[in-house]
């Protein structure tokens, strides 16, 4: 194997404009996840059947604005839209007099409003034109993102939670308790993941907390297996026999030596489970297992483009364009993240 040294320069320049490649790739997949959760987090503003801003009856009124402070996470029931937008039989569009101010969203239409004839085309005031229902193509685009992103992120964290407590007691007491982590770990893995939830959304029923309890309750075994690993190679390691030495308790040499060990994996191994469970979330709209269909997801939108796929093929397009491009974005960093954290592959590639 040859060895980069500063005496071969054309080693060097390979190595770095490698390096430039992939930073570049990086920074680009960072980018548009920023702007995938950015769409999510926004999506009243870009996309909604009421406006960001108008004056109604002599007062100002805040719709879009208030419909997306009530989805932030955590605080969002803090926020309550006022009469009477927030009757369904209201239509503002109707009820604002014609010369009233208004200042609407770019896409001033909802996902599931019914706004123009059945599979128009793109044009100036549809977009991506519409679907066989006449509903806005980008509008359902926009919001399928919140679904995805909410899906991807919140079940990788329950995962993330789940195998690192199961990973970590594995680990670190070792003995029984290892061998019946162990072996849970090992049911769980025999099933295949698709079919499990299949069986278990059939049972509670459709809906978003139901599919991030399912997939994230489902998905943890390979970061479980991961955490334990480290817990076993680190708890040997000099630095925790001093730290029992000194009197420390199990549960500070685990929070504070081991579990920060662990973290880098692990944190790779989430990146990437949020591509599978982005995956996971689609497969089952388009089997109808998913959200439901009151609810614009990627997977629902593949699964009524497909039924026209010979007559409108584009319709096709938008959701499997999203679908791939967040995939895609999510491998690319989870590949970058374990390139980063790994100093194994960094030494690695510096002496080839």
């Amino acid at each position: 194997m040859t060895t980069a040294n500063p005496t071969n320069p054309i080693l060097w320049t390979d190595h770095a404009s490698t390096s430039k490649r992939r930073n570049w790739l990086a920074r680009s997949a960072a980018a548009i996840a920023i702007t995938f959760i950015l769409v999510a987090l926004l999506a009243p503003l870009l996309a909604w059947h009421q406006p960001i801003v108008c004056k109604y009856q002599g007062q100002f009124y805040f719709p879009a604005i208030s419909d997306t402070a009530s989805r932030l996470p955590l605080v969002g029931s803090w926020f309550q839209k006022a009469k009477p937008f927030r009757f369904p039989s209201f239509d503002a569009r109707t009820a604002l007099e014609p010369d009233a101010f208004a200042l609407w969203p770019p896409v001033p239409y909802g996902p599931m409003e019914m706004v123009a004839d059945a599979n128009r085309p793109a044009s100036r005031r549809h977009w991506l034109g519409t679907d066989d229902r006449g509903r806005d193509v980008l509008a359902r685009l926009i919001h399928g993102t919140c679904v995805s992103v909410r899906v991807g992120v919140y079940s990788m964290l329950l995962a993330g939670i789940v195998g690192i407590i199961i990973g970590g007691a594995a680990g670190f007491y070792g003995g029984a308790i290892d061998w019946m982590c162990s072996r849970l770990i090992e049911i769980m893995m025999c099933f295949p993941a698709f079919f499990l939830i299949l069986v278990v959304m059939v049972w509670i029923g459709n809906g978003v907390t139901g599919i991030i309890l399912v997939i994230g309750l489902t998905q943890w075994t390979s970061i479980a297996r991961l955490v334990r690993a480290e817990f076993l190679s680190g708890r040997e390691l000099d630095f925790v026999d001093a730290a029992r030495s000194y009197g420390a308790s199990g549960w500070y040499i685990a929070l504070r030596h081991l579990l920060p060990a662990a973290l880098a994996p692990t944190l790779v191994a989430l990146t990437f489970g949020v591509a599978d469970a982005i995956l996971l979330e689609a497969g089952l709209s388009w089997l109808g297992l998913g959200v439901g269909a009151d609810v614009a997801t990627w997977g629902g939108m593949l699964r009524d483009a497909y039924d026209q796929i010979r007559t409108h093929p584009g319709l096709m397009t938008a959701p499997c364009t999203a679908i791939f491009v967040s995939v895609l974005c999510c491998h690319i960093l989870g590949e970058q993240l374990r390139r980063s954290l790994d100093p194994r592959i960094g030494f690695s590639e510096s002496r080839s």
